[in-house]
């Protein structure tokens, strides 16, 4: 049976590749070639060409594909209130690839601004959609997990541990706000919880100064603190994520270490599980999703080639995973988002489209119309 509320059969993480008009606009505002407004333009008009082709796609949902956003993370956490977004000596360490030289750094209390600029962008996105506007931003677990030594800067916290309590508290205002903006549907995007299942990434952590003997419970009190007392009619999903950028990766390692106290000690509607490739392990961790209470959105198609999945296997693969989870608790969608910075994933905008268009025929020929 298909669904009517989020997240849908047919469902996608948030970012799509940058258009080339959008690509251009932005490097002529970086070079000051043109004004912060003529951009806005550029972002505005291509944003709605990106809606009318979700919409034609077939979709319940549209995001904005973060087309405003350099970082999926690092923009929304440097419009926080004592957080800005610093230069480093080093990027975020990819397999043969580094990001830009940028970190998150506290230097004040952390708080949720009421004229935080991404309450507009979804208010952009809710006027010129006729589906349900999806607003993506990353998880409060993120903003710790990323702080490097030193990074802390602020009086108010003597140690990084220390803004657990904010964190949680500004995201209790986020999900407040961007629902009276009339957001319904709203997801944490977050690269903590699978490094938490990643030896190599651990043993970083450790060497970054985090007590990682406790993280994974801690990241649950931070989440359920801020999901405290959500609307009840408001979808909030987490999308779990082993990195995605220019179509490579950092962690490895199935869900089996973080299974129970994620799907069972979170408080969250629904779970986006990067399934693409053998870094993910098996669908066994699936067991500890409780029964009829929330989805698991299988990401069984990739989103860091432009090959196309064969149907037939994408449904024998489905056919595994609900040997752990029942049919009607799954969904599906690309494994991450096209772009989760500007630069996206190599593959072309042609071929996104084939695979969004193909989780919209699966869903049909799975769940019915």
């Amino acid at each position: 049976m298909q669904r009517t509320t989020a997240p849908f059969r047919a469902d996608q993480v948030g970012s799509f590749l940058r258009p080339k008009a959008l690509k251009d606009a932005r490097a002529k505002y970086d070079k000051k070639k043109i004004t912060k407004a003529a951009l806005k333009k550029v972002e505005d008009e291509e944003i709605k060409k990106l809606i009318k082709k979700q919409e034609s796609c077939g979709l319940q949902l549209a995001t904005d594909g973060e087309f405003r956003r350099s970082w999926w993370h690092f923009d929304f956490f440097g419009m926080l209130d004592g957080v800005d977004i610093v230069e480093l000596d080093h990027g975020i360490q990819f397999h043969g690839v580094q990001t830009k030289a940028q970190t998150p750094q506290i230097n004040g209390k952390i708080g949720f601004p009421e004229d935080h600029p991404m309450v507009a962008h979804f208010k952009f996105l809710k006027r010129n959609t006729k589906l349900v506007p999806k607003m993506t931003i990353p998880a409060p677990t993120v903003l710790h997990f990323r702080l490097e030594p030193g990074a802390v800067i602020a009086k108010k916290y003597k140690h990084r541990d220390d803004i657990f309590e904010d964190l949680s508290k500004t995201y209790k205002k986020a999900i407040k706000t961007f629902y009276d903006a009339g957001c319904r549907y709203l997801q944490f995007d977050d690269t903590a919880w699978a490094y938490l299942c990643s030896k190599e990434e651990m043993a970083k952590a450790k060497a970054r100064g985090l007590d990682t003997a406790n993280l994974a419970r801690d990241y649950a009190d931070i989440l359920n603190g801020a999901l405290k007392g959500k609307p009840k009619d408001m979808t909030i999903t987490t999308h779990i994520c082993r990195g995605n950028f220019r179509s490579t990766w950092i962690a490895s390692g199935g869900y089996e270490p973080i299974a129970e106290i994620l799907f069972a000690g979170t408080n969250y509607d629904g779970y986006f599980l990067e399934y693409d490739s053998d870094r993910a392990g098996g669908f066994e961790p699936l067991r500890f999703m409780p029964k009829g209470k929330k989805q698991a959105v299988l990401g069984l198609i990739t989103s860091k080639s432009g090959t196309l999945e064969s149907k037939d296997t994408i449904k024998r693969r489905l056919d595994e995973a609900t040997k752990f989870i029942d049919i009607e608790q799954c969904c599906l969608s690309p494994q991450c988002g096209f772009a989760s910075t500007e630069e996206g994933n190599v593959l072309t905008e042609t071929q996104q489209w084939a695979k969004m268009k193909e989780i919209v025929e699966l869903s049909k020929e799975i769940w019915g119309k």
